[in-house]
């Protein structure tokens, strides 16, 4: 039988009944191939971290938008699904759980306060989400479901007290903090780095903790003016998150501190921030980011215009989480492709070694530990709220995941690729330790 005469002979009723399953299948193969690729989006819209985290929200969606008019990934589409968890740490936990299981989204970018990032991970390390957390933070963690691109203390802490003892020939120290897991951890490093690395006196460092969304700032400072009148140059290391930071500039302007007598060095104050402050009185005081709206990049330059526009306001600033998520959502997306496809552990996979631009005129890669390389900046504040670059690293730094000045930390390395697949790899016993990220972050958050 010849092929034409193959071609004009009926289908038996088998047959025509399974080509028309297969066609339906293609149909819907095709049809799933259509759905979008859900991107999750956990930042508070409301309570005290609103202040920073509403423009995250922002501008995850327009890095969405712009993907999508570049054509989507893999052929489809991406779709933002934002959740608000209000600045309430236990409501993240279960808005994390919501996007994941209920959204069935493929990634999230989210949080802000470390607090909030150790209550959603045991649902990202249960239900194998993929995190992208863009803000920095203590340290002392690496989970293979999160991906770190805010700095480590290495590069932002420790940089910034060496640039005060060195550049400014600071011998006395306020470490300032909000009360939670970041400062409290970030604080515990730098005491003992200034203790062990120039030989600081306890009694030259002044340790103060206050509530989210602290106000009543006049005691504070005035016992930060009497520490400072001992004859040595005193300055403040501040860890103040949200909107805490609006009266504790308010107040040392009030008290006629400026940066010339107690300069205040700064990790989670940036332009964004600043907008709510008379920066006037403020000229001087510093800030240690890994970027800065002033950076004089044309990649800088092209993201300013398009927050701009996609802001619709003329005034709009840019700050270092919203580079963070710039850079991690750029990460992802290179990763999707590398794999091709959005499965959570063949993104794991694709992603170490993945390196895309900064704003800075370089670029960020994806390390082993699941933390990126960044350069180290520190800006002083103008008045008219920008930052003046006044020292950066000559070269990026790698972030690490366990700090090498504290007892249980030193010897610890966190490595996601094949073999070692450990977050706390101990190089003295050559052994992983025994808890994930999970366990350790509730056992954190029972403290």
């Amino acid at each position: 039988m010849t092929l034409s005469h193959r071609k004009t002979l009926p289908l038996r009723p088998l047959t025509a009944a399974l080509l028309t399953a297969s066609l339906m299948g293609a149909g819907a193969q095709a049809l799933a191939q259509e759905d979008p690729i859900k991107v999750g989006i956990l930042h508070s819209l409301s309570g005290t971290m609103a202040i920073s985290e509403t423009v995250l929200k922002d501008t995850v969606e327009m890095l969405v938008e712009k993907q999508n008019q570049e054509g989507g990934l893999l052929g489809r589409q991406l779709e933002a699904v934002v959740v608000d968890p209000a600045s309430n740490w236990p409501l993240f936990a279960e808005r994390a759980r919501e996007l994941l299981a209920q959204h069935e989204v493929d990634v999230v970018f989210g949080n802000w306060t470390s607090v909030s990032r150790k209550a959603v991970l045991p649902v990202f390390e249960e239900l194998n989400g993929l995190l992208f957390y863009p803000v920095q933070y203590e340290g002392e963690e690496s989970s293979e479901n999160v991906f770190y691109t805010g700095a480590a203390p290495n590069q932002q802490a420790i940089p910034a007290v060496n640039y005060l003892h060195d550049e400014v020939g600071v011998e006395r120290w306020v470490l300032a903090g909000t009360d939670y897991v970041y400062p409290r951890t970030t604080n515990r490093i730098l005491e003992a780095y200034l203790q062990e690395e120039f030989g600081v006196a306890e009694e030259d460092i002044l340790v103060n903790y206050t509530p989210f969304g602290h106000s009543d700032w006049q005691n504070i400072v005035a016992e930060i003016r009497r520490f400072g009148t001992e004859g040595k140059k005193t300055a403040v290391v501040s860890t103040i998150n949200g909107d805490a930071n609006v009266p504790f500039y308010r107040e040392l302007a009030n008290q006629g501190i400026d940066a010339a007598d107690i300069p205040v060095v700064a990790f989670s104050v940036g332009e964004q921030e600043l907008t709510g402050i008379d920066t006037g009185p403020l000229v001087g005081h510093l800030a240690a980011w890994n970027y800065f709206m002033s950076v004089d990049t044309d990649a800088n330059y092209d993201f300013i215009d398009a927050w701009i526009e996609w802001t619709g306001d003329e005034e709009a600033v840019t700050n270092d989480p919203m580079e963070a998520h710039y850079i991690g959502f750029n990460m992802w997306a290179e990763a999707v492709r590398k794999a091709g496809t959005t499965d959570a552990d063949a993104v794991k996979d694709a992603i170490i070694g993945v390196a895309v631009p900064n704003l800075t005129g370089g670029y960020a890669a994806m390390m082993p530990n699941h933390h990126i390389t960044k350069p180290v900046l520190i800006g002083e504040i103008q008045d008219n709220g920008q930052f003046d670059i006044v020292w950066q690293t000559p070269s990026t730094v790698v972030g690490d995941a366990w700090s090498d000045f504290l007892p249980g930390s030193r010897d610890l390395i966190a490595d996601w690729r094949a073999p070692m697949r450990c977050g706390n790899f101990n190089v003295a016993t050559g052994s992983c330790g025994g808890s994930t990220a999970a366990e350790e972050a509730e056992a954190a958050l029972a403290e």
